[in-house]
C-alpha cells in the first residue's frame, strides 16, 4: 500500500529533523545555516517553510522532538524492578556510555549542546529547554523520593534539592567532558553520585 500524503509530509518533516539534529549537535545552532540543512537533507527550501515558519520554529520543534524522544529514552530505560538507586545509576550510566547509541547521553544532548548559546538569542527556545529540564528534574526527584520510602536511597536533604544537585553536576561534568575529550569528569560525577544517594548518618 502506498503511502498517504498526510505521511509523506510527516516522514519529510522528520527527515528534516532527524538531519537537522545531527548538524546542529555538531555545529551548534548558529553555526548551521538553513542552506546547510537543507542540501544535507536534499530537500528543496519551498518544503522546508511548509514544515517550519523559520529557521527559530524549527529549533523549536527539534527541542521539543528531543525532548519527546528522551522522555521515551527514560521510560524505557527505567521499565523494570530495579530499585530506584540502581534506576539512576543505570541513568547516569548511559550519559557515559550507551551501548545501543555507542556513546554516552552527554554527548548527543541538545541541552549540553545549546543552553548557553541559544538561552540569550531565542525565548521561545530557552523556555522549551528550561520545561524540559524541570520535567527531568522532577523525574529525577520522584525516583530519589522513591528510593528513600523503599530504603534503596538515603539522602539528609529534600529530594528535589539534592536531584537539582545532582543534575547540576552532571551538566558540568558534561561540558569539562567536551573541553578535556575525556570521560573522567563524568565519572568523577558518578561517584559523588553515589556518595549524595547514601548519605546514612
Amino acid at each position: 500500500m502506498k503511502p498517504s500524503q498526510a505521511q509523506k509530509t510527516e516522514d519529510k518533516r522528520k527527515l528534516i529533523l532527524e538531519s537537522g539534529f545531527d548538524l546542529v549537535l555538531r555545529k551548534g545552532f548558529v553555526g548551521v545555516g538553513l542552506q546547510e540543512i537543507l542540501k544535507n537533507c536534499n530537500v528543496p527550501k519551498g518544503s522546508f517553510y511548509h514544515h517550519f515558519e523559520s529557521k527559530e520554529a524549527f529549533g523549536c520543534t527539534l527541542l521539543e522532538h528531543y525532548i519527546q524522544d528522551y522522555q521515551k529514552r527514560l521510560q524505557k530505560l527505567w521499565a523494570n524492578q530495579h530499585s530506584a538507586y540502581e534506576k539512576l545509576l543505570c541513568y547516569f550510566d548511559a550519559w557515559i556510555y550507551d551501548p545501543e547509541i555507542q556513546c554516552g547521553w552527554a554527548e548527543t544532548c541538545l541541552i549540553v549542546k545549546l543552553a548557553a548559546e541559544v538561552s540569550d538569542l531565542s525565548e521561545d527556545m530557552r523556555l522549551i529547554m528550561d520545561a524540559g529540564t524541570k520535567r527531568l528534574l522532577n523525574n529525577i526527584a520522584n525516583l530519589i523520593e522513591q528510593g528513600t520510602q523503599e530504603g534503596s536511597i538515603h539522602i539528609q536533604a529534600q529530594a528535589p534539592d539534592v536531584a537539582l544537585v545532582i543534575y547540576q553536576m552532571w551538566l558540568g561534568a558534561a561540558l569539562l567532558s567536551k573541553l578535556q575529550k575525556d570521560k573522567t569528569p563524568l565519572q568523577q560525577a558518578m561517584q559523588a553520585t553515589k556518595f549524595m544517594l547514601n548519605r546514612k548518618s
